[in-house]
Order: C-alpha cells, then structure tokens, then sequence
C-alpha cells in the first residue's frame, strides 16, 4: 500500500519544543515510522522552509520526507495562520507529484494541508482522509479577538468536512464540535493518537532531583492558551514545590520569547521566581528523563484537541493534573490515572497539587494505573491498526469502482 500524508506545516523533521512544533509533529512522525514498519510506503508532503534541504529526506524505513517548494523557502513567522497564500503552489507540487507516482490514499492534517490534498487529489480520483487537529471553530471559542487564525479557515474546514472521505477525529470531543459543523457523522472514525511506550515508561534514567523539594514538570509549546500562567499562579499555594517548565526556544534565547518574559513576570509577582524554572527547548531524547523526574506532570491548556504530553507522563507512571477539556477528557481519567481541573483556575490547580505531592501512595496507584491504560488503548501499534483499516476500505472501494468503470 502507499499512502500520502500531508502536513503543510509540521514536519516529522523538525526539532521539537518550539512555537509551532508540538503534538502533530510527533503525531506525522510517530503514524509514518509504525506505517513504514510494517510495509507500508509513505511519503510526508510538507513545505520546503528550508534552500539547503534536498527535495526527498529518509525518514525511516519505507518512508521519506519531501519537502515542496511552496513560498519562500525559509520559516514562515506563525506558519499555522501564516501559509494560506501558499496552498495554492503546494496543491500544484502535490499534483505534479502524485500524477507521477500516485498513492493509495491521501491523509492529510490540519485544515491548510486538507484544503491542497483535496485540490491535488479530486482530478486524480484519490481518496482523501483527513484528521483536523485543531478546529477553527473551537480556537475562536476560546481566543475569542486573540484568535490570529485567517477569516477563511472556517469555511474552508466546513468544505473539508464536506469534500472528505473520512474524517479521523481524534477524541469524543471532537466527534460533538463536528456534528455541530454538520458533518456526515457516518464519515468519522474515532482514531487517538499514541505514545511511544518503550521511549516513555517507567524504567529508565531520570534527570536529577533537587533534595528536599517535590517536583512539577510542564511540556508544553510556549503560548498563552497553554495555561503555564496558571500553573505558575498555582504554584504559590503549592510549597515546597518547583516547578520545571520545558518548551520554547533554545535557552540561550529564552527569554527573546514574549511568552517566556511574561512567564517569568508572573512567577516574580506570585513570589515563587526562585521555585520557577523556565528550561526552553529540550530534545526529544531528554523528555522521557524529564518527566520521569517528575512527581507529578501538570496539562491545563484553554482546550485542547487531544495532548500527547498526558500520555507520555501516563506512560512513564507519573500522575497528571489535566484539565478537562477536549482530548485530556478521554485520555486522563479522573480519580484513577490524575485529577482533572477546570480551565483557568490556578486555585483548582493548586488544591490537585496539593492533594497529590501529599500522598505518595495515591500518586503510585495513579502513576501504575496510566502505565496500564496507555499500554492497553493508547500504543502507535494501536492506532496505526485502526488507521490502516480506515486506509485498506478506502483503497479497496477505489479499485473496485475503477474495475467497475472499466467492466461498463
């Protein structure tokens, strides 16, 4: 089978931690590396933002990268609400691509690579998936006049709720936001991101302990409907506590970050500046280390689609306080693998803190409780299963009405 998954602006390639790489960059990367182990040929389509990389990049076995010239090709400032006038240029590369060597199946993710997977696809007959990660509809919700998405990102995702073979939606959450954007209930498939279990588990090294202090651990991209503010506001009510933050740029550049500045402001005005530390982009390679120094993994974003931090912390048997919006619902279970708290409220934050560094014995059962419900719901192997089958119907259906059409 060969698939074709388009990410415009998330490359499996890209270093971690900053602005605009998070959770769908680990989802493109971790999906094509479990597709690839199995047999299964991959290309990841995403925007050239770089002159010196080559047009086709390995990724790893039976999956390559190809970046597509698409705009200049250097970063893009806010790409996520910064490539629209790209797709165009990118949907033609597509084209060009997939007339010479066309796929199976087209999975495309966020609404920028959908709007150009399905321009490039519909003259080729190609079936296209398509999961959303993130809706404009939600984003304005809960942003409101912060919300820099373009005006056209919602009509354009209606118009991919309507083009699109298959909708993945990735949590019970989203299956209610799309219904309420009239989408054909019947072409969704529930399908949840993974974790990597043998990366994040609980064995293995973990980073070194300040004696005498419990330890809060937050991954998290730098941006304010994140909800490291709260944590850090909780954090005066939570003593005897640091708090480790690791996301951002580089830490010799920290602090050229807005976010970064007005974190540490709200640490020096809660009185905990000292208990704060702000690590800014850490590898891949060192977070399972991290969080497994943890005593307690803190996720309070405005919303959130899914969350793939949850899980790695649940993995590596650490409790989580989450809170209860979009995907955490589905994945942090309240009472057995964490506590879940309401958005924005760091009083709410600091009570579940509270509750959990003082009781040791509740923090194991819930840890080993999360170890259990990743490795039983929540693997790559798992939604790499179910994303296959999605594949396999859908390639099935194609050449069965291309043999039909050539019977006629």
């Amino acid at each position: 089978m060969r698939i074709a998954i388009v990410s415009e602006h998330a490359s499996p390639l890209a270093v971690l931690g900053g602005v605009e790489a998070g959770g769908q960059n680990v989802h493109v990367a971790a999906l094509a590396r479990e597709l690839g182990r199995r047999g299964v040929a991959v290309v990841v389509h995403t925007r050239r933002d770089d002159a010196s990389l080559p047009r086709r990049v390995r990724l790893a076995p039976n999956v390559v990268v190809d970046h597509v010239d698409a705009g200049p090709p250097e970063p893009i400032e806010n790409p996520i609400d910064n490539l629209l006038p790209f797709m165009d240029e990118f949907a033609g590369g597509l084209l060009d691509a997939w007339t010479e060597a066309p796929p199976d199946v087209v999975h495309s993710h966020f609404w920028m690579s959908g709007r150009a997977a399905l321009a490039a696809a519909r003259p080729l007959g190609l079936p296209v998936v398509h999961t959303f990660h993130a809706l404009g509809v939600v984003k304005r919700r809960h942003q409101g006049p912060k919300d820099t998405s373009p005006p056209e990102r919602i009509g354009e995702e209606s118009a991919i709720i309507r083009r699109a073979d298959v909708i993945v939606a990735q949590c019970s959450d989203e299956i209610f936001e799309l219904a309420r954007v009239g989408a054909d209930l019947a072409k969704i498939r529930v399908i949840p991101s993974g974790v990597d279990a043998e990366r994040f588990s609980p064995h293995g090294p973990a980073l070194a302990r300040r004696p005498g202090r419990h330890r809060i651990v937050v991954v998290s991209r730098l941006v304010e409907r994140k909800g490291v503010g709260n944590v850090i506001k909780a954090l005066a009510d939570v003593p005897g506590a640091e708090l480790l933050v690791a996301g951002g740029p580089d830490r010799a550049h920290l602090f050229e970050s807005r976010e970064a500045r007005r974190l540490l402001g709200l640490a020096r005005e809660a009185g905990v500046e000292e208990r704060v530390e702000l690590l800014g982009r850490v590898g891949c390679e060192d977070v399972p280390r991290l969080i497994r120094s943890a005593d307690v993994v803190v996720c309070v974003p405005w919303y959130e689609p899914f969350g793939i931090v949850p899980l790695e912390a649940m993995a590596s048997g650490v409790p989580v306080v989450a809170a209860a919006v979009g995907g955490l619902i589905d994945t942090v279970v309240d009472g057995v693998t964490g506590i879940h708290v309401p958005p924005r409220r760091p009083d709410l934050i600091a009570r579940a803190l509270r509750t959990l560094l003082g009781d040791p014995a509740l923090r194991a059962r819930l840890g080993a409780a999360g170890v259990r419900r990743v490795r039983e719901r929540f693997t790559w192997t798992r939604t790499a299963d179910s994303m296959l089958q999605v594949y396999a119907d859908l390639a099935g259906e194609r050449r069965l009405v291309a043999a039909e059409e050539a019977s006629a």
